[in-house]
């Protein structure tokens, strides 16, 4: 018994060591760089600014500031030569979680009021431009049912990005936002 255990821990820390992020200081992957294969809550530690990422396993949001807060980036695995790449508004990565892989169901109801009222449609699939499907720009409130999204301020998946999970989001800056603009939204598939 003692040997299970054993080899599913060893499992558990090989499939671990395949989900990892390197953030570096210079562009194209140059300069000083920090591996990551967990959530860290904090990155000033490791490096002082970001201006390339590749992400050899998982997939990742990045968070502009300390404590998930702030800009936040969808990274899948790839490499990230400037920050551009990732859409990014600066060179400051100051936290980054690990979501894990997902391959489920998806559903969503939107709301274009606050405490899940208003007009109300659900969604489960991608939609490429909000007002076209909704007939609304302004998403107050949602209610994420199953899977993981990422909502973008502007139509077509450009521009800030807003990552959700499963529960109750009763007003737009319980998933980061500060105003209630959504362009386009879709579901963060991965692949395993």
């Amino acid at each position: 018994m003692k040997h299970i255990y054993s080899t599913a821990v060893e499992s558990d820390t090989c499939f671990s060591l395949l989900l990892k992020i390197i953030f570096y200081e210079g562009r194209n992957f140059q300069g000083r760089h920090w591996e990551c294969s967990s959530d860290c809550m904090d990155t000033f530690r490791h490096f002082n600014c970001c201006n390339s990422i590749r992400v050899s396993g998982g997939h990742w949001v990045a968070y502009e500031k300390p404590n998930y807060m702030g800009y936040q980036y969808i990274l899948n695995p790839g490499e990230y030569p400037d920050y551009h790449c990732w859409m990014g508004f600066n060179n400051c990565v100051r936290s980054c979680q690990m979501f894990p892989p997902y391959r489920g169901s998806y559903r969503m109801r939107i709301y274009n009021r606050p405490d899940m009222m208003g007009h109300t449609m659900e969604f489960m699939d991608d939609c490429p431009n909000m007002y076209d499907r909704f007939g609304y720009h302004n998403m107050y409130s949602c209610n994420i049912m199953e899977g993981y999204w990422i909502f973008y301020e502007h139509p077509n998946y450009r521009g800030r990005q807003y990552f959700l999970r499963p529960g109750e989001y009763r007003a737009c800056g319980d998933w980061g936002c500060h105003n209630p603009w959504v362009g386009s939204f879709r579901r963060m598939r991965t692949q395993m």
